[in-house]
């Protein structure tokens, strides 16, 4: 049976929300544990949530996700997946590179600073963070939106329905009131 145009946008809504949560954790765990920096929030809403993580996850599943699923050989070597971990780092590159220059504007200042690394623009963008979005974006798109998949896909419409609605509230309430916390 065709799911309906409803249910997949609850879907992605839900993978948005689960990515962009797991982008924050792991911020704070680089900040915290990696790098002992001590803590700091690293979303821009009171939630815990990196929007700019939910919103690449979601580009590269539209961009990528049938293109996964293709055998492009190179003899008896199937190298899709390189060219898929090439497209991630391509594509998070430009979404971090794009999301610096809306933080900018909106707020005066972008929350990273790539400065001290090889081959930096502007401290906006870098190789190093660069591969490991490429890193990030193959568990992301190979291993955990398969699992999501797998628990989303025995769920019924109204379930998923219900917890897209009550988080998609929650996640409004915190764009609008924000700055007023």
């Amino acid at each position: 049976m065709e799911k309906s145009t409803l249910r997949k946008v609850e879907e992605l809504f839900l993978f948005f929300l689960a990515t962009s949560i797991i982008g924050w954790m792991y911020e704070v765990f680089l900040e915290v544990v990696v790098y002992r920096w001590g803590y700091s929030d690293r979303g821009v809403l009171i939630g815990p949530y990196c929007i700019v993580y939910g919103v690449g996850a979601i580009v590269l599943l539209l961009c990528l996700g049938k293109f996964m699923k293709k055998k492009i050989r190179i003899g008896k070597v199937n190298i899709t997946p390189v060219l898929v971990f090439i497209g991630i780092m391509v594509i998070a590159t430009a979404i971090e590179l794009i999301a610096s220059y809306i933080m900018e504007w909106t707020t005066g200042d972008w929350m990273w600073d790539y400065d001290r690394f090889w081959m930096n623009f502007e401290g906006r963008i870098a190789p190093n963070p660069s591969f490991r979005f490429g890193i990030g974006g193959m568990v992301m798109l190979y291993i955990f939106y398969p699992l999501f998949r797998k628990i989303i896909d025995k769920r019924k419409d109204r379930n998923v329905a219900i917890v897209a609605a009550i988080t998609a509230v929650i996640f409004l309430l915190d764009c609008i009131f924000h700055n007023q916390i």
